[in-house]
């Protein structure tokens, strides 16, 4: 078996992607912050998953993998050393000083870069026909960092696997709270994309040792569509759920934000669906509602968006503006979400004036 080297913008969600290419025999290093790297490298990283059929939690350390972990900040790494980079920050971050220099270095490197951010990186808008990106610019919180990208070597893949740092424990510590999949769309070439579906492979042939003597299969895997479209599957449940939780004076669960008027839920939820089959998804691409909305009951805190705004943060991912934006293209419009726009542009607002 071929093992690659693959790099990863990013150390909180990033970890749990990295821990399934660990599993499988891969070399991960992670770009993180300096106290954050220290950890990494000393303890590993440790995921703690929900397995169907098993009590409590099943705990993976990195240290006990057959892959090699280490971690480093942005100028430890030459995107040129390495066979896939993943970008795994919130897309906010990517304008901060060192990652920025990183990123522009990724991108001319034409490495084959797979982004696991909920907002799209804005060269991957280009790969969706009859979409204007340059109308998208605004949507991002530094358009100009993704100017160097060739949108043939980017992909998108859904990050749909919900996962949280507990707060009582060290940063290197990531615990999953919805054990779903990452689903890839396909890179343009098909060397690139044979990389991805080798590692599909490897991660869905792994069996864990859980310490008792059995060999289990762990969830949350990568899979690989040939259709650009499928990753913006997770558009419809950023609307009608993680948005949501904002209010005008406090955030709500994700849980609430899709049950308390579960009518209302349904019509967002569709009409992003609507205006995903409109830039050419098929209805297949899509997640349907019942599936989304039983999801969100476990969903018991608000969305890392609404927490970040409640937390003072002047800049957050914009998929709601980026939807709105995408819909008037396709003359589309919806209250609800110009409301939920308008909502997430007065915290804004607001924390940038106190900071």
């Amino acid at each position: 078996m071929r093992t690659y080297k693959i790099l990863i913008l990013g150390a909180s969600y990033g970890s749990l992607l990295a821990t399934k290419l660990l599993l499988a025999g891969h070399t991960v290093k992670m770009i993180c912050l300096p106290a954050e790297a220290e950890l990494f490298n000393a303890e590993g990283a440790i995921v703690r998953m929900p397995v169907k059929g098993r009590e409590g939690l099943v705990e993976i350390s990195s240290r006990k993998l057959p892959g090699k972990l280490s971690a480093g900040g942005p100028e430890s790494a030459d995107p040129a050393d390495y066979d896939l980079i993943v970008l795994a920050m919130q897309e906010p971050q990517y304008r901060s000083a060192g990652v920025r220099e990183l990123l522009d270095r990724v991108a001319k490197s034409r490495v084959p870069c797979m982004s696991i951010m909920n907002m799209p990186p804005l060269p991957y808008l280009k790969r969706i026909p009859g979409l204007d990106a340059g109308a998208c610019r605004d949507c991002y919180t530094e358009a100009s960092v993704w100017d160097s990208f060739d949108p043939k070597t980017l992909t998108l893949c859904s990050p749909d696997p919900q996962a949280f740092r507990p707060p009582e424990e060290k940063v290197n510590v990531l615990q999953v709270r919805l054990p779903t999949n990452f689903k890839s769309a396909r890179f343009d070439s098909d060397a690139h994309t044979a990389i991805l579906r080798q590692l599909e492979a490897d991660i869905e042939a792994v069996r864990f040792d859980a310490g008792d003597g059995t060999k289990i299969e762990l969830p949350v895997k990568l899979k690989v569509h040939d259709s650009v479209f499928v990753p913006l599957a997770k558009w419809a449940m950023l609307i009608a759920g993680n948005y949501r939780c904002v209010q005008k004076d406090a955030m709500r669960p994700i849980k609430d934000a899709v049950h308390s008027d579960i009518a209302a839920s349904r019509a967002v939820y569709e009409w992003v669906v609507r205006l995903c089959v409109s830039l050419g998804a098929s209805e297949k691409d899509m997640v349907p509602f019942e599936k989304y909305a039983n999801a969100a009951l476990s969903l018991g805190s608000p969305s890392s968006a609404a927490r970040a705004l409640a937390a003072g943060a002047p800049n957050i991912e914009r998929v709601d503006r980026l939807v709105k934006t995408i819909a008037a293209q396709k003359g589309m419009q919806l209250d609800v979400v110009d409301e939920t726009v308008a909502l997430v542009d007065g915290w804004l607002q607001k924390n940038r004036k106190k900071a």
